[in-house]
């Protein structure tokens, strides 16, 4: 199942997509909470054909709502990190992006005040269904509600030249476009085999597959977990392929159009503008 939410900004509420590709409203079946794996299995068993008929062309939303947490993970792939001149880690690296940085997958990305070195990242990432405290690797992908598109925007200046934790470059508003669809687990059957890539203005900057992470899908949350108690609706994004503006010392600009994807997952695009 492929679920979204549609609406203005604010008012968005859940649907799904039919097998036509049309959108459909789940209202009256879904209130505008965090999924859980259980209320997405319900979700699962409507026929689409009997939901009310949304109008082609409508906007967007970030997929899920009730998200508590943005949890990344730097440097996961060996290219990624090979192409920063980074040792590759031993254990997972955890930052976070504030949500006030959630964007809608087709919704333009602002370019914060001052801004010089704006870039990209493709990434991964999963939707948690239901608590998770101290889990087995073993048993991790059983608490994925849904698999979805980010792109991890950052500003490279505010991560690495200003001090203290990433979060000052990953967090400005719209920095967080995720979807368009939460895809259900059973529509992915290898989260390690899934093609991923991005372009800035039609030329590829990223273009990868998920088998180069050095820290597998349920290697990341089994591990998170021991860390904190991972709720219902927290997002955990894995991490950015090579490719990125930083390793090509090019950056964003005014008017730049980016476009990404993740294998089974759908695609974004996203206007650059000045604030």
């Amino acid at each position: 199942m492929k679920l979204l939410r549609h609406g203005p900004v604010g008012a968005e509420r859940y649907g799904r997509l039919d097998e036509a590709g049309n959108i459909r409203d789940l209202f009256a079946h879904l209130p505008d909470i965090a999924p859980t794996v259980d209320n997405l299995a319900r979700v699962t068993e409507l026929d689409a054909k009997d939901l009310p008929l949304i109008a082609p062309g409508t906007r967007l939303g970030p997929p899920v709502t009730g998200i508590g947490n943005i949890l990344c993970i730097g440097l996961n792939y060996r290219k990624h990190a090979e192409e920063t001149n980074a040792k590759l880690p031993t254990e997972p690296l955890i930052f976070s992006k504030h949500t006030g940085a959630l964007n809608g997958p087709f919704d333009p990305v602002r370019l914060p005040p001052g801004s010089t070195m704006m870039d990209w990242e493709v990434e991964l990432a999963v939707v948690i269904g239901r608590e998770a405290s101290h889990i087995a690797q073993s048993h991790a992908l059983e608490y994925v509600a849904g698999y979805l598109v980010c792109n991890d925007v950052s500003e490279r200046h505010y991560q690495k030249d200003l001090g203290g934790q990433w979060i000052k470059g990953k967090s400005c508003p719209t920095f967080c476009p995720l979807g368009p669809y939460l895809v259900t687990p059973e529509e992915i059957t290898d989260p390690q085999n899934l093609d991923l890539w991005l372009t800035v203005n039609g030329q590829t900057m990223q273009s990868a597959n998920t088998s180069d992470m050095i820290f597998s899908v349920a290697e990341i949350i089994a591990y998170v977990s021991r860390f904190m108690a991972l709720k219902p609706g927290d997002v955990i994004s894995t991490g950015t392929p090579s490719g990125v503006g930083l390793g090509r010392r090019v950056f964003l600009k005014d008017g730049d159009v980016m476009e990404l994807g993740v294998a089974g997952l759908g695609t974004q695009r996203q206007l650059v503008v000045a604030t």
